[in-house]
């Protein structure tokens, strides 16, 4: 063997035990992240308005603060928190058909524009008001107003979040808030005398997860049903491009800078993967089983990251955030709601009495 053959081999020997090495590190929290999954998803049979997410979220707060966890499981359950919740992000994209979006028409499309956009820039200037760091007010922003726990990791993985308990705070804020909303939109919906379709308009257009819109056109009907899941997908498609600005904005405030590292991509990978999703689904090919196995995948993975997450939070700590960012919540909730109403209304006036 010759010298260069020899370093190749011993460089290739290396590397796969490194790899070894980080497998056997983070084994440990991907098993009782996967057992968390397994605790979730059998509840969530149970209780099906209950989106998973929140409930493993709620299990990895308990374990967290009711038992001692030992060190071997942190490497793992960081590994959830980011890549495989990146990963669930990815498989997201599945879930959308640009056709079905398109079938929104052109007055919609730009509603749901709207609803994230001033969505964002609002919750934005209140939490700047309440003093509230810009990392944790852009977490509930893009939370809030495009697709949940999945835009609050989407939003992490470009600014890469100093402080884990912001990610925390938002993704519990997110779940909680939008499944307080499953109750409220159809009751609302009846007060204000709304058909079943402009119900299924408001409820996608302003509840934050896509399980809770789904729990809440549940209850309304098959016809609010389909519209809600596909006015939330559109609002999920906008992940792509808001995370492209908040990408370009942070390059330009960390351009120039003496310590500043490696700048963020324009797009992160993830996002791409999930842009790559979406055209793969709109483009027919794919079987549905595979995209039903794609779908349990999915879920599995955002649980697991969610539980993960809840893991991070600390009471001794979690007590030290304060009202404020509740506040936030509440008040990014309104106005999403809000302007998903007014949109729905003035889209079903400009339809006409059809409607």
């Amino acid at each position: 063997m010759t010298r260069n053959a020899s370093t190749t081999a011993l460089i290739s020997s290396d590397e796969g035990a490194g790899r070894f090495a980080t497998a056997r590190r983070i084994l440990p929290g991907l098993v009782i992240s996967a057992v968390a999954v397994g605790a979730a998803l059998a509840v969530n049979t149970v209780v099906p308005t209950v989106s998973p997410l929140l409930i493993a979220i709620v299990l990895g707060v308990v374990l967290r603060n009711t038992v001692h966890m030992p060190n071997a499981v942190e490497p793992g359950l960081a590994f959830a928190a980011k890549k495989l919740l990146r990963a669930g992000i990815v498989l997201l994209g599945l879930d959308l058909v640009l056709g079905d979006i398109l079938s929104l028409g052109p007055a919609l499309i730009v509603v749901v524009i709207a609803i994230v956009t001033i969505g964002i820039l609002i919750t934005l200037l209140v939490g700047k008001w309440l003093g509230i760091s810009a990392t944790q007010r852009l977490l509930i922003a893009c939370g809030f107003s495009i697709c949940g726990a999945a835009a609050v990791a989407a939003v992490d993985g470009v600014i890469e979040t100093e402080d884990e308990q912001e990610v925390v705070t938002a993704v519990a804020l997110v779940v909680i808030f939008g499944t307080l909303m499953i109750p409220l939109i159809p009751l609302a919906s009846e007060v204000l005398g709304l058909t079943a379709e402009q119900s299924g308009m408001w409820a996608g257009g302003s509840i934050h997860e896509v399980a809770q819109v789904v729990a809440v056109g549940g209850t309304l009907g098959g016809a609010a049903l389909g519209v809600a899941v596909v006015v939330k997908l559109a609002r999920v498609l906008m992940l792509a491009p808001v995370m492209a600005a908040i990408s370009l904005q942070r390059r330009r405030a960390l351009k120039g800078r003496p310590d500043t590292g490696k700048l963020p991509p324009i797009i992160p990978l993830f996002v791409v993967g999930f842009m790559l999703m979406v055209l793969l689904r709109s483009s027919g090919i794919m079987p549905d089983q595979v995209i039903a196995g794609a779908k349990i995948v999915q879920t599995a993975l955002l649980t697991a990251a969610m539980f993960a997450l809840g893991t991070g939070v600390r009471f001794a700590t979690f007590s030290k955030v304060g009202p404020k960012p509740f506040v936030l919540a509440a008040v990014s909730t309104l106005v999403v709601a809000a302007v998903a109403l007014g949109g729905t209304l003035l889209v079903s006036l400009a339809a006409g009495p059809s409607s």
